[in-house]
């Protein structure tokens, strides 16, 4: 039941938990003390939208239209 809501993962739930707390902790990282200068993508589990939400922000911060950003 979790699994379906959840990013992939092949681990048994206990494992699972345990990594999804190293998630947890490392976003509460960027909360207390911002987002690192680089990050490591892999780490996400929808990169695709990651990536659209830099973008996003580069549009942003240099008015441009998203899809100019590129």
């Amino acid at each position: 039941m979790w699994a379906a809501n959840s990013y992939p993962s092949l681990k048994p739930l206990a494992a699972y938990v345990t990594e999804l707390i190293k998630r947890i902790n490392m976003l509460q990282g960027w909360i207390d003390t911002g987002a690192p200068p680089m990050f490591w993508i892999t780490g996400f589990f929808f990169t695709h939208a990651f990536l659209t939400g830099v973008l996003q922000n580069y549009a942003r911060k240099y008015k441009l239209a998203i899809g100019k950003a590129r």
